[in-house]
């Protein structure tokens, strides 16, 4: 039995060894701007943007093929990290903050097509085909695909209810001025 574990154990560390090296071999090599763009970004991953996620997102922003503009999570601070960053003027101007959202089905309208299900990223919506679908609201990150692809405008994009846990102080200078 002590040979036995004896050549697990030497095989786990010689593979592990064999994994660890290839790892560093065959690396491949991140962009610095890249990394500093994506963790700039909010990372929800809801692809608003166009792109699958923050990762592509930032590497176009890098190669400079895309706005400066597209990330409507993020908002206007975002976009002004961002510009300031890369160093290019950002007009935030007519970028409109809608602050956070979530989706809400209408339960009279909806017909159980699955199709919002299938969209959804956040696996936020539950239902069964032919029945009422519903939003787990904790789980909803306001990408607004299932209201893009709702065939009978079930759902719609609300604001996410003021309550004790949702609520939360102002920073200082975040008050409007009067």
């Amino acid at each position: 039995m002590l040979l036995d574990v004896g050549s697990l154990a030497v095989m786990g560390v010689t593979l592990g060894a064999v994994l660890g090296t290839a790892a560093k071999l065959l690396a491949v090599p991140v962009n610095p701007i890249e990394e500093e763009l994506q963790n700039l970004l909010p990372g929800s991953q809801c692809g608003q943007c166009g792109f699958v996620g923050c990762a592509q997102y930032a590497a176009a922003l890098a190669k400079g093929d895309t706005p400066i503009t597209l990330c409507a999570p993020g908002g206007k601070a975002t976009i002004e990290a961002l510009a300031k960053r890369l160093g290019v003027h950002a007009d935030a101007d007519a970028h409109e903050e809608v602050g956070p959202r979530v989706a809400f089905i209408n339960e009279d309208l909806c017909i159980g097509c699955l199709r919002c299900i299938g969209e959804c990223g956040s696996d936020a919506i539950v239902g069964a085909p032919k029945q009422l679908h519903t939003v787990i609201a904790d789980a909803c990150h306001a990408c607004s695909k299932c209201f893009k692809i709702c065939p009978t405008e079930a759902i719609e994009m609300r604001p996410i209810p003021q309550t004790i846990a949702a609520w939360h102080w102002q920073k200082p200078g975040e008050h409007s001025a009067h």
